[in-house]
């Protein structure tokens, strides 16, 4: 069988330490697939390799082009967003796509067509500069998909995002996924996830420990609601003992850690990190019910909460 992505064994060292351990991973076309870790699990070096950007040993293929002997076709084939933006900040919208189109070679480029795809049309004479973080994001968007690759390839590309932008984002993203391109993302949001995968590659320490699909993924995590919790990397280990002792079952995400719960015992994950005198910076509801609807998951004969939410949250969604 052919595949658009195909990654065998690949590891990648910095020094003695493996950012990247022996990864196989398969993706065929029209397919998406969500890389999902902690902070330095090798999300972003396995994105990296895929684009060439890196040594490694072990194969990729993009396309069937070898990415290391025959880069150059391998990139062709694939539109990029990454977390970090990098553009001319006194270009305006349709210059910048203007400079990038030329910059792939692409003899005409519908300007208007082009933002269109990504609600960006009437803001073409606007510099740069002038955009918001969202807007920003939709004009990389537009630019990654100049030439119309079969391959989008993202990395925690709403990290930056209000909730508002990141909703707006990742809806715009679902729109597009229909398009039968094969998309290859890393996110440390469930709801992300589960709006935009039919499967999930789990990295940890660089080795990618398992491949299950979307459903299942979520479904680990979903009794109810999901408690995201922001604390300082040095107390992460601490709240993920705690947590556990006081019976919930915490997963590690890029920015914080993950606390399914259930309507009656939202509250309890403060407590419990509260007599541990470890701190809370921020947190987030995410609504498990609206996952799983976005990700066709069967809904289960579990309760949604209702009416609760705290006024100063930052929350993407509460389940009413």
């Amino acid at each position: 069988m052919s595949y658009m992505i195909h990654i065998e064994h690949v590891t990648k060292r910095f020094g003695r330490a493996a950012a990247v351990d022996d990864a196989t991973l398969d993706l065929g076309a029209g397919e998406s697939l969500a890389l999902w870790g902690a902070n330095g699990a090798g999300k972003t070096t396995l994105i990296r390799c895929v684009l060439g950007l890196l040594g490694f040993r072990g194969t990729i293929r993009v396309g069937g082009h070898d990415v290391r002997r025959d880069g150059k076709a391998a990139r062709l084939l694939i539109g990029y967003v990454p977390q970090e933006l990098g553009f001319y900040d006194d270009l305006t919208v349709c210059e910048a796509v203007a400079f990038f189109s030329r910059l792939k070679g692409l003899p005409h480029t519908d300007t208007d067509r082009t933002l269109a795809t990504v609600g960006l049309l009437g803001h073409e004479r606007k510099r740069i500069r002038e955009l918001s973080g969202g807007m920003k994001q939709r004009l990389a968007l537009a630019i990654a998909l100049l030439g119309d690759p079969p391959v989008l390839v993202l990395d925690e590309v709403t990290a930056s995002l209000d909730a508002v932008g990141r909703e707006e984002f990742v809806n715009l993203l679902a729109g597009l996924s229909g398009t039968g391109r094969t998309l290859l993302f890393a996110s440390h949001r469930i709801e992300e996830v589960a709006a935009l995968s039919g499967r999930v590659a789990v990295l940890e320490a660089g080795r990618i420990t398992r491949v299950v699909p979307c459903a299942d993924f979520v479904a680990e995590t979903d009794r109810g609601t999901v408690l995201h919790l922001f604390l300082a990397p040095s107390v992460r280990d601490q709240a993920m003992q705690s947590l556990r002792v006081g019976g919930f079952s915490p997963h590690l995400n890029g920015v914080g850690i993950l606390v399914p719960v259930t309507p009656e015992r939202k509250a309890a994950p403060f407590r419990l990190l509260a007599e541990a005198r470890i701190p809370v910076d921020d947190f987030e509801i995410v609504s498990a019910t609206h996952a799983r609807r976005v990700a066709h998951v069967p809904h289960s004969a579990s309760s949604s909460p209702g009416g609760n939410a705290v006024p100063h949250l930052a929350a993407t969604e509460v389940s009413s």
